[in-house]
């Protein structure tokens, strides 16, 4: 398996208005802090505060216990950007509240924007069901830490 570094991961992005992605980042190091849900409000808030923006449009994501995923549809920013001001802010937030200091996330971010020939509802499915799939619950609604446009 080939050895991406951060710098290998960011060679060839390229933000395409109107196209939808598909978008991970890391919590560093993975520690598992959101565990406690009431911390992922934070990021959620963020989320929502890119969607109104209307640089994006948020089409489901998930906040798993050490990672991000996000699919959007994006309108009037590049992936980097977004991705940088939603991390930014929510480790400031996230910070404040638990009285840590330094970074919260990994650096970097994974990126894949969907081909035009595939199913953005099937993607979302796939983003929501990864609590069910790393058995944290046993029904998606027991899990407070996602959301879809089409729910």
């Amino acid at each position: 398996m080939p050895n991406y570094t951060s710098k290998s991961l960011r060679f060839g992005r390229y933000s395409e208005p109107g196209r939808p992605y598909l978008l991970t980042t890391v919590v560093l190091a993975r520690q598992p802090v959101f565990l406690d849900w009431s911390l992922g409000r934070h990021v959620v808030t963020e989320l929502r505060r890119a969607q109104a923006s209307g640089r994006v449009t948020s089409l489901a994501w998930v906040l798993m216990p050490d990672h991000l995923h996000w699919l959007i549809e994006l309108h009037s920013s590049s992936l980097a950007n977004v991705i940088r001001e939603v991390k930014s802010r929510s480790a400031r937030s996230f910070n404040r509240h638990t009285g840590r200091t330094g970074p919260l996330w990994q650096t970097s971010f994974h990126d894949r924007a969907l081909r035009r020939e595939e199913s953005v509802v099937a993607a979302a499915r796939y983003v929501v069901a990864n609590p069910l799939r790393a058995g944290l619950v046993k029904r998606l609604g027991d899990y407070p830490l996602w959301d879809a446009v089409w729910v």
